[in-house]
């Protein structure tokens, strides 16, 4: 590839990706075009532009997208059926009632981060977010208390776990792409993401909860409070269930801890179980019978649920494969060998820039899923070149950084808006202001882990 403008070949490549990711931002967030095509479009001009050969072109895109979604389409359609099945049984309402129930309505936004933060593990944020809106209105409603006082802590909660704690996805290409430690990163992620959303959460809540008072759409609020399940399942046989995968996720790391070489049959068979989609598989098939046939539903409603819960995870898993692509086109074209030498030379804390780079990119994008697949890209190299570095802290950092600064652009942030029947002003003021306390107080947080750990 000949430099542009007399520039070093590290500094074209550079330029090359600033006007591929300008090229991205503005067609996805001036002219609103489909992110998946915008990813395509933008991993094609990039190959091009950097001096790779058009068929090079192609593989890296078609195996950056094929490798990315290898594990990660597995674990979001199981994922979705674990949260479709504790929506259906009224699993999650249990949840809440008891947790309301325990802390009373004084601290009844505690208990709502903690509902949040639970729910959160199995599902995809806009996921949760659908499954949790007649809970917050119901409590709300209950409690006579303001709505964004009920609703924040959970998103809170809901957010933390999308970014920080495996086995989401988001975190999960992380893991994979930074070759990190699936234990210790769930680990770190709880001593950093607790304190996290509380701040965010309970205490940011009860500010802005008194300044801003909204009331749940009419129509929204009817039909969710019409919505019973006489047959609810317990809150121990709920949580459990919610809670079987990072159990076996856990039991998996312990025994490669424990044993590495993997002598014993105990360990490999620990292995097995606690790899994320086989864990994931057995919660889902276990949740079947606790939250399903258990329940009183048929063979025939737990198809349907099984079924149509699948249908909106399409889009979010393309432009995840399409995020996988670009980053793909960036290593090969030796862009993130260029952005490794440039942060290396420049003594930037890793971590930092791990951070930096996945908040630039859900900035510019609106996603935290295109921020982290992307961002996971970039920093794979500079990683490698910085020995050291503790690889789960970096996962989070870029996790944090992919939550910052929710705003137009993001579709959370309109459903958000829609759901909490507020005017852009209001979201802005609310719910981009807890997004950016959580990814900011995060990165505080995994700074101060990094002097001990």
């Amino acid at each position: 590839m000949s430099t542009l403008f007399g520039l070093s070949h590290n500094a074209t490549l550079l330029v090359w990706t600033l006007i591929a990711i300008i090229f991205l931002i503005v067609l996805i967030s001036k002219y609103k075009w489909n992110p998946f095509i915008t990813l395509l479009l933008s991993a094609l001009m990039l190959g091009l532009l950097t001096g790779m050969k058009p068929a090079d072109v192609i593989s890296s895109i078609t195996g950056g997208l094929g490798g990315t979604l290898g594990t990660i389409a597995i674990v979001i359609a199981l994922g979705t059926m674990l949260g479709k099945m504790m929506a259906e049984s009224g699993g999650a309402e249990r949840i809440a009632t008891t947790l309301v129930d325990r802390f009373g309505v004084k601290r009844v936004h505690w208990a709502m981060m903690i509902v949040g933060f639970i729910v959160g593990i199995p599902v995809f944020f806009e996921v949760g977010v659908i499954l949790m809106i007649p809970i917050i209105f119901t409590v709300a409603r209950k409690t006579n208390m303001s709505l964004l006082q009920i609703g924040i802590p959970i998103l809170a909660g809901l957010s933390t776990v999308h970014g920080l704690v495996p086995p989401h996805p988001a975190p999960m290409i992380a893991i994979e792409a930074f070759s990190a430690d699936l234990g210790k990163t769930i680990l770190y992620s709880l001593i950093v993401g607790i304190p996290t959303a509380i701040i965010a959460g309970p205490l940011f809540g009860k500010f802005i909860g008194k300044r801003i008072h909204t009331e749940p759409p009419a129509e929204l609020a009817e039909q969710f409070a019409t919505k019973t399940n006489s047959n609810m399942p317990g809150f121990g046989i709920t949580l459990f269930t919610i809670l079987l995968p990072v159990i076996l996720m856990l039991i998996g790391s312990i025994a490669s801890i424990i044993d590495p070489n993997a002598t014993s049959g105990f360990t490999v068979f620990s292995e097995f179980i606690g790899h994320e989609i086989i864990a994931l598989l057995i919660s889902v098939v276990f949740a079947l019978f606790s939250l399903g046939f258990a329940r009183g539903f048929t063979k025939h409603d737990i198809s349907r649920f099984t079924s149509e819960c699948l249908a909106p995870t399409a889009t979010i898993i393309l432009i995840i494969g399409g995020g996988g692509a670009f980053k793909q086109v960036l290593i090969n074209s030796g862009v993130g060998n260029a952005i490794a030498e440039v942060a290396t030379h420049a003594n930037i804390n890793v971590i930092l820039f791990a951070w930096l780079v996945s908040g630039l990119i859900r900035v510019a994008t609106g996603s935290a899923t295109v921020a982290m697949t992307t961002a996971a890209g970039i920093v794979a190299p500079v990683l490698a070149l910085t020995p050291g570095a503790n690889i789960e802290l970096v996962v989070l950092a870029t996790g944090a950084g992919s939550l910052i600064l929710s705003h137009v652009n993001d579709a959370g942030f309109w459903m958000i808006k829609e759901f909490f029947n507020m005017s852009v002003s209001q979201t802005l003021k609310t719910w981009t202001v807890m997004e950016t306390l959580l990814s900011v107080v995060g990165l505080i947080f995994i700074l101060l882990l990094s002097t001990v750990v």
